[in-house]
């Protein structure tokens, strides 16, 4: 009979240490859209890509008028040289599509000057969770911006805007 009281005991004990941890739950998509160095993130990010853009559409530019002069002089060229045109051809349309890859491939040029941007002002935000965690005991922290799995969640549990409030002072 003691043991099963002490087991009573003890589950009504975890139970209420369970039940009793605090938690919060905040959008980081929100957050960055309210903060100013998020937009000068996103505008330098887009410079990059349009820079990166126009340079890929040049380069396509120059393929496309390479074929066409293959077009119009294919019929005077010998079987040899339309081959090593073509292979050449072949090898311009390669590289382009190497370039565009390395630029906006999966991790590539555009993925990494995003990171490397965005770093800064995620650590920033990062910090500010922190100060608002330790100054009133929260257990845990649930992200909802990119969160499939938070169904349904207590606006009164958003604390976001305490977030923006230790980024801001405001």
């Amino acid at each position: 009979m003691k043991q099963l009281f002490a087991l009573a005991i003890g589950l009504l004990i975890t139970a209420a240490s369970v039940s009793a941890q605090k938690y919060i739950i905040i959008d980081t998509r929100y957050i960055f859209d309210k903060l100013p160095e998020y937009k000068q993130v996103q505008d330098a990010v887009n410079k990059a890509a349009a820079d990166w853009q126009k340079e890929i559409d040049d380069k396509q530019a120059i393929l496309d008028k390479a074929y066409d002069d293959y077009d119009s002089q294919q019929s005077m060229l010998s079987a040899e040289a339309r081959k090593k045109k073509e292979e050449d051809l072949f090898n311009k349309e390669k590289e382009l599509r190497d370039l565009q890859k390395k630029r906006f491939g999966f991790e590539g040029d555009l993925f990494k000057k995003r990171q490397e941007l965005m770093q800064p002002l995620q650590e920033k935000v990062n910090r500010a969770v922190q100060k608002l965690v330790i100054d009133n005991g929260y257990d845990l922290v649930l992200d909802k911006s990119e969160g499939k799995s938070i169904i349904f969640a207590d606006p009164k549990l958003d604390k976001s805007d305490a977030v923006l409030k230790v980024l801001t002072g405001k």
